[in-house]
């Protein structure tokens, strides 16, 4: 059995990492909650964005434009949206497998948000198109929108013929999904809304108008992946961190136990060692 010094040095290191896990647990739950109000934000802008696309593609063939036209498929782009940090559960390696798993064989180059994302692919010797988004908490609509406008660009140059986005799902705060999402070449079904054609009037036209907007949906896809990996990375972490909690306070409860007994024993045998010196010196 170990000594009650080393037991209670051990009490001590581990109640110094308990310390550390239950701030990282509350700091997720408090950035949690606004991660989660933003996702209920960004909604709207959804409906409203696809409302105006189905609207003007009413007017025109959506297959006319380069965003729609469907093209063999011989290299792919992908934006691969990850953590800045571990310490997360199997959040980061999550989405790492399910993209490997997407990627397969095919001829593919990447764009990396987040710091884990950025250094994953670039270890791999992937084809990094930016590195200028290596922190997905400081990603705002500002950069969704510039990766936007860097994507499409490529994308109508030739520079790709399918553009993908790997995030994360956020589904309930026990349960976060790797999920893929098609955003070029757009699908003609994703642009109908089911309702009848209105009779819109579009200036200048309504080609030049659906090409236009095209960016900023990919941007408002892109934005929404980000919030929804965000917050999965969060509750993930919060998670990760109340269960290294709790195995933390096992762990010291059992510590306290071998040190209450030691304790016991010392305190056992130094009364014993004094009744025999007693006897003897009778």
């Amino acid at each position: 059995m170990a000594s009650m010094k080393e037991i209670n040095l051990r009490i001590k290191s581990i109640s110094g990492t308990r310390q550390i896990t239950k701030a990282m647990e509350l700091v997720a739950i408090s950035k949690l909650a606004k991660a989660r109000e933003r996702i209920d934000r960004i909604r709207p802008f959804y409906t409203e964005l696809y409302s105006a696309l189905s609207d003007v593609s009413a007017a025109v063939s959506p297959l006319d434009s380069g965003y729609c036209a469907a093209r063999e498929v011989k290299k792919t782009c992908l934006v691969v949206i990850a953590g800045d940090r571990g310490l997360a559960g199997g959040y980061n390696s999550n989405v790492f497998k399910f993209a490997e798993e997407l990627i397969g064989d095919k001829n593919v180059c990447v764009l990396p948000i987040g710091k884990r994302s950025l250094e994953h692919f670039e270890r791999r010797g992937y084809e990094i198109i930016s590195d200028d988004f290596a922190s997905v908490e400081d990603i705002d609509v500002g950069d969704c929108y510039e990766i936007s406008r860097l994507l499409c660009g490529m994308y109508l140059e030739g520079g790709f013929d399918e553009l993908l986005c790997v995030y994360t799902n956020f589904v309930t705060m026990l349960g976060q999904e790797p999920a893929q999402l098609k955003l070029l070449p757009l699908d003609k079904e994703l642009l109908s809304d089911g309702s009848e054609a209105k009779y819109t009037l579009v200036e200048p036209g309504a080609g030049a108008v659906f090409n236009s907007i095209i960016p900023d949906t990919v941007s408002g896809l892109i934005w929404g992946a980000v919030c929804e990996s965000f917050a999965s990375e969060l509750a993930s972490r919060r998670t990760a961190m109340e269960s290294a909690t709790s195995n933390a306070d096992d762990i010291i409860a059992d510590l306290r136990l071998k040190y209450n007994k030691a304790r016991k024993s010392s305190i056992t045998q130094q009364i014993t060692e004094i009744v025999s010196g007693a006897q003897a010196e009778q």
